[in-house]
């Protein structure tokens, strides 16, 4: 081959090679911030957890991870947006157990969280706990099933919100334990814990956020609903131990994105996901509310996510509650 010709197809090559070069540059994930949609509003606990895991996420990718808040209808809005969003590993919803109940409780869904969704791992679990007044008679669960069953119906237990985790809680706790309560919704945790400390309303399942009230000796925390006990409070009984055996209701969070992602991309944030959830540090500050981090794989939390949804779908449909 002549000199010129072997000297035109050598640069040819290396051009060549350069574009593939500089093409997997671009293409390598993440080179551009990720967007991690929380379906609830900013300073509620997982919009804090959410934050955390980001942080984290942000220095291990050298990308920043932001937080978009998109709260609403139950998580339905937050939710919805990622479904509908391109499947291309940018945006990521910060996703909780509402996904295991939303398709039961609302009449329609424009998105569903078992095919629209692609599971990549599980990021915590937690218990609620059940907070009663200080004026209540009741010192434990046997003790408050006693009391509510003297007058069925006549006493309220408030929820922050129809049909939210900690309120199909309290309705799985009232079925387990053969007992009648008037439902009470708020906006919120802390307008019922308000009336919660006055005595106006009898009972509120909370999250571990609320223990400093019972901590400060504001109200009396009788249980958790946990299958064990919190390591955070290991002097309160289980709802199950307490009086009502076989009673479990964790809430939990993960980390989810639009279906059709690709595997490699789900693998890598999974793998991220596990190196954040291992770092001491970051189990310290879940776990000062009583939340336990748990990766998994991205098999296990579908699985575990349809396990939660037969689960919750059984409760909304035997207490027939719905929501429009």
């Amino acid at each position: 081959m002549p000199l010129r010709r072997y000297l035109i197809a050598l640069g040819a090559a290396a051009a060549f090679a350069s574009s593939l070069i500089h093409a997997a540059s671009e293409n390598a994930w993440p080179n551009r911030p990720v967007h991690m949609i929380v379906p609830f509003a900013a300073g509620g606990p997982t919009d804090v957890y959410a934050r955390i895991v980001a942080e984290q996420l942000s220095t291990i990718w050298g990308q920043q991870v932001v937080i978009d808040n998109k709260g609403g209808a139950g998580s339905n809005i937050g939710n919805a947006f990622v479904a509908h969003s391109g499947s291309d590993g940018y945006t990521l919803l910060f996703g909780t157990s509402s996904l295991a109940s939303n398709g039961a409780l609302y009449r329609s869904l424009d998105y569903s969280p078992t095919t629209d969704l692609a599971p990549i791992s599980l990021v915590a679990r937690f218990p609620f706990f059940m907070f009663v007044p200080n004026s209540s008679p009741a010192k434990t669960v046997k003790e408050f099933i006693d009391y509510v069953k003297a007058q069925p119906g006549k006493l309220i237990i408030a929820s922050p919100g129809t049909g939210g985790t900690a309120h199909l809680a309290e309705l799985l706790f009232l079925q387990m334990a053969g007992i009648q309560m008037t439902h009470a919704p708020y906006r919120g945790a802390a307008p019922a814990f308000i009336d919660l400390i006055s005595g106006r309303v009898h009972c509120y399942f909370g999250s571990g956020e609320l223990l400093t009230y019972s901590q400060s000796g504001q109200v009396r925390v009788l249980a958790s609903t946990g299958a064990k006990r919190s390591p955070a409070t290991p002097d309160v009984p289980t709802v199950a131990e307490s009086g009502v055996p076989g009673y479990i209701a964790d809430g939990w969070q993960g980390i989810f994105a639009p279906t059709k992602t690709p595997p490699e991309i789900v693998q890598k944030i999974n793998g991220d996901v596990a190196k954040t959830l291992a770092d001491p540090a970051i189990v310290e500050k879940f776990a000062r509310n009583a939340y336990t981090v748990e990766s998994s794989s991205a098999a296990e939390l579908a699985r575990f996510l349809e396990e939660d949804t037969a689960k919750w779908e059984t409760v909304i449909k035997t207490t027939g509650i719905k929501i429009d």
